[in-house]
């Protein structure tokens, strides 16, 4: 999306007391999901081999930062994109029991994003995986899940209102759930960012099932790995996949905002479909590949939750670089100051 500037925005909070808010989201928010969720703290990696196939591969297109190890004979390493395949294998190996989980601060370059508003080259995610039982692989649980996270998202900003007054609450009650086919079928005449949008506005929170698969009109609602969510499994009512996206209305920046992506990850069957409908059956040779087809890995849920998105959703910022570290263009930083954004 373009650069947005709110019209006669001012900052919620002061320098000083913005900091101080963010360290208090930090501990408090993942704190909350880990009790909510059973989850265990774990370390993650900045970065991984390549050729492994254990790095997220976003859309496909996005290229990883990568450098050469000399005690490693120049084998490459790539930074990671995100840990959704990585979790998974931690879950093996620690033999984490179903119904219980691990979650971590995970820090990525995506040297190819777009800057804007939301977007920055530094993505601080809290990614989580949970084990789950074969009967838990359904559109049941998947939501669930979500209605959890929700809890705990709406629990925080009552804190947020606890400590600062003029920040009020926003967020509905209940979050809705909409398949991506129903939101073609309602907004036909839309884009999928457009639809996202019209459903954002009249909801205020949504869980958008089913992204990464073929909808009716030939077309995706948006892009998925083939490797790490489930977006092509059958579920009721005709429709498939076991995954999305929380998405809340945000006001400042009057659009839809994604707090987080997540789902059912792949068994066997869903991984050899979904390799072959994206035209990579070669991924099968991969390590991690090799593992979930061999029944070695665990069956999971997982997603992962931006750090600074939530921090700018709760406290009301315009810009990412309200509330973390990064590089922005020079032309975005004088345009951001001349409104009153100071990015930092």
């Amino acid at each position: 999306m373009p650069l947005f500037i709110p019209e006669d925005y001012t900052a919620k909070l002061a320098p000083e007391t913005m900091e101080q808010a963010i360290t208090y989201l930090k501990e408090i928010f993942p704190d909350m999901l880990a009790r909510s969720l059973r989850l265990r703290r774990v370390t993650a990696p900045l970065f991984v081999l390549s050729g492994t196939g254990i790095n997220d591969d976003l859309n496909g297109v996005e290229r990883a930062v990568s450098f050469p190890i000399r005690d490693l004979g120049d084998r490459r390493a790539e930074v990671v994109h995100s840990l959704a395949k990585w979790k998974r294998m931690k879950l093996g190996a620690y033999k984490i029991a179903p119904g219980y989980g691990l979650y971590t601060d995970m820090n990525a370059i995506r040297a190819d994003e777009e800057l804007d508003n939301i977007h920055s080259l530094y993505v601080d995610q809290w990614d989580w995986e949970r084990t789950m039982r074969p009967e838990e692989r359904n559109l049941g649980f998947l939501k669930t899940t979500v209605e959890t996270i929700y809890e705990a998202m709406k629990a925080v900003e009552e804190e947020v209102y606890e400590l600062y007054p003029h920040i009020t609450p926003i967020l509905p009650e209940r979050i809705t759930f909409l398949q991506a086919e129903e939101l073609l079928q309602e907004f036909p005449a839309l884009t999928p960012k457009e639809r996202e949008q019209a459903a954002a506005r009249k909801y205020g929170a949504l869980f958008l099932i089913g992204i990464g698969g073929e909808l009716s009109d030939g077309q995706r609602h948006d892009g998925r790995a083939p490797d790490y969510d489930d977006w092509s499994t059958p579920t009721e009512g005709g429709y498939k996949g076991l995954n999305g996206d929380i998405i809340v209305w945000n006001p400042v920046l009057e659009s839809a905002f994604e707090l987080s992506s997540m789902g059912i990850r792949v068994d066997a069957e869903a991984l050899e479909r979904q390799l072959a409908i994206c035209g990579c059956p070669e991924r099968r040779e991969m390590e991690f590949h090799r593992l979930l087809l061999e029944g070695r890995l665990p069956l999971s849920i997982g997603g992962g939750i931006g750090q600074s998105r939530l921090c700018m959703f709760y406290l009301r910022c315009a810009h990412i670089g309200e509330v973390q570290v990064s590089i922005w263009p020079e032309r975005m930083i004088a345009e951001c100051a001349a409104h009153g954004i100071y990015l930092k």
